[in-house]
């Protein structure tokens, strides 16, 4: 009797947090993404003010999101994929200190190449950090995985948006080497992260030892149906991603061509665009959690083609406010598109999140690259020109099967 009941603790301890949306660490690993992602977007925000002090093109600047993006996106899968089969708690703050490691050389760089190996660290310490905390926020859910993928990525997308306002506020006036203050902020996400491996380490340990409890939901698609989904998912991210690499590293300065706009008023601006970004993200995942994330990847991809194609036309006032809708619209598609991709492939946690993360990136990368060309045989406003008709592709999501009916079918109901 007594073997039993010791048996049983473990087994219901993981029930219970299988079972339980544990808030308290969806909270905290949100800070962390906002503070991750925070020191990231340090990186665009500063091109303006490295491109006069280098004497860069914007071919330049395009190579220096290139190089970020690349380191960002290309090791996402790989420790996706290991830490599905290991899971490393304290892998979190390990990648905060390659962050940390490339602030501080970012703010000591004397040279276009000392630049990009910063950036490159910095990249190194989010193609660690993304995997690993959406398995995080994964664990947390209790079940509500838009939810839960939604203030994760509430932090990111805040984070993104206060990264262009401190960036004008203090390395705007101070210049490169105040990049230095935010090695401060690496230092407090090192002292949480730990915190959340903490937590991370003791789920994993009780997992391992308590019988398992019973498995997710599978679909009844063939492999070949869900090839061609994951496919179409990784086109719609293709579209939304080099869409918003035409923003995150182009905004500013199609807003000092266009309207003669002062570095710090274009800083606002690319804030303002990215606080809706944060803003909408809130929605997607528990929208696609009540009503089909199918229908709220259709709307956010598509949805906003009509004001991207506004967009390059508008006065100043217009320009603002149709950014706010883009950037409310086009953020709700990420979480609803990452949990579709984790409930297409159960127990690929951290692979579909390394995958997705590290295409995200990649694509961000790909696209500044070839926009920062296309930027110099032509004009930046031509970039916004072409970039207008990305969302059209959001029509392949017509293609995407309905996982919610398939589930409904499997189980009978």
């Amino acid at each position: 009797m007594t073997n039993n009941n010791t048996l049983s603790e473990p087994l219901e301890k993981t029930k219970t947090i299988a079972e339980k949306t544990v808030y308290s660490i969806l909270f905290t690993i949100s800070l962390s993404h906002l503070l991750n992602d925070m020191l990231q977007s340090v990186i665009p925000s500063i091109y303006p003010l490295i491109k006069t002090n280098y004497h860069l093109s914007f071919s330049d600047i395009g190579l220096v999101t290139l190089t970020y993006q690349l380191s960002a996106s290309l090791l996402q899968p790989f420790v996706g994929m290991y830490t599905d089969k290991k899971p490393k708690p304290y892998s979190l703050a390990i990648g905060m200190g390659f962050t940390l490691s490339g602030l501080i050389c970012l703010a000591q760089a004397s040279g276009f190449y000392w630049i990009l190996l910063s950036v490159m660290l910095i990249g190194i310490g989010s193609s660690i950090f993304h995997p690993e905390s959406s398995r995080v926020a994964h664990m947390a859910s209790g079940g509500k995985r838009g939810l839960a993928q939604s203030i994760f990525q509430l932090g990111g997308n805040a984070g993104s948006a206060l990264g262009p306002l401190l960036a004008a506020l203090i390395v705007v006036p101070f210049g490169q080497s105040s990049v230095m203050w935010f090695s401060l902020v690496a230092l407090l996400a090192i002292v949480i992260l730990y915190y959340i491996g903490n937590w991370y380490k003791g789920v994993a340990v009780s997992k391992t030892k308590a019988v398992k409890i019973p498995s997710e939901k599978h679909h009844s698609l063939s492999s070949t149906r869900v090839s061609v989904s994951l496919a179409i998912l990784i086109v719609l991210i293709f579209s939304k991603y080099f869409y918003l690499a035409s923003i995150t590293s182009y905004y500013t300065f199609f807003l000092i061509d266009k309207f003669h706009l002062s570095v710090q008023a274009s800083q606002i601006q690319l804030f303002i665009f990215l606080g809706a970004v944060a803003a909408g993200t809130m929605a997607g995942g528990p929208l696609g959690d009540r009503f089909g994330r199918k229908y709220i990847i259709w709307i956010s991809i598509l949805g906003v083609a009509p004001f991207t194609m506004l967009l390059p036309y508008a006065n100043l006032f217009w320009t603002t406010i149709l950014s706010v809708f883009i950037g409310l619209i086009i953020s709700s598609a990420f979480s609803a598109i990452l949990v579709y991709a984790q409930e297409l492939m159960p127990g690929k946690v951290g692979m579909i999140a390394g995958l997705f993360f590290g295409f995200a990136f990649g694509m961000g990368g790909l696209g500044s690259a070839i926009l920062g060309k296309l930027a110099d045989t032509t004009s930046i406003s031509y970039v916004f020109h072409v970039c207008a008709y990305l969302p059209l592709i959001g029509i392949l999501t017509a293609f995407l099967p309905n996982l919610e009916v398939k589930k409904k079918k499997a189980a009978g109901i």
